[in-house]
């Protein structure tokens, strides 16, 4: 260890914060049921993993309230967004894990379908999603706006 023969009882990896000794944390890999919490669940905390989040002075995290339709459908495409970027993460270091594959292609197909249904409503969100007769990528409001004003600028 980095700190052998030390006067403290500590290593590296206790300094960063992992406690193997923990039976609920997610070192038992592949023992645990559920180890995923729900997209939403997942999204508004910023984790997907059951066990991995300590809220911030106990904080807990503020449900988002769309104003319309159109703004319910990016939060939900933000949701998916933030799932699948973060099941990502967990399988480039366990790329075996067939369970949380599963889960991700799931989330890719529903997250791409959402953005098809956002594009046929409300227009595209990306340059690839540009259909029609007319070019209507520089056509307002933008995602980001919202009527009456700007919303995030």
């Amino acid at each position: 260890m980095l700190f052998e023969n030390n006067d403290y009882d500590i290593d590296i990896l206790s300094l960063a914060g992992f406690n193997f000794n923990r039976p609920d944390k997610f070192y038992e890999y592949g023992m645990q049921e559920n180890r995923l919490v729900s997209s939403e669940e997942g999204f508004l905390r910023g984790n997907m993993w059951r066990n991995e989040y300590d809220p911030y002075k106990n904080m807990q995290p503020v449900r988002l309230n769309p104003t319309c339709e159109r703004e319910a459908l990016l939060f939900k495409i933000m949701e998916m967004d933030f799932a699948i970027n973060d099941l990502n993460l967990h399988l480039d270091l366990h790329p075996e894990d067939n369970e949380i594959y599963e889960k991700f292609k799931k989330y890719t197909k529903e997250c791409l379908e959402l953005k098809d249904e956002y594009a046929r409503r409300f227009g595209p969100l990306t340059l690839d999603q540009t259909s029609g007769n007319s070019y209507s990528w520089m056509k307002n409001p933008w995602p980001w706006d919202k009527t009456g004003g700007s919303m995030y600028v």
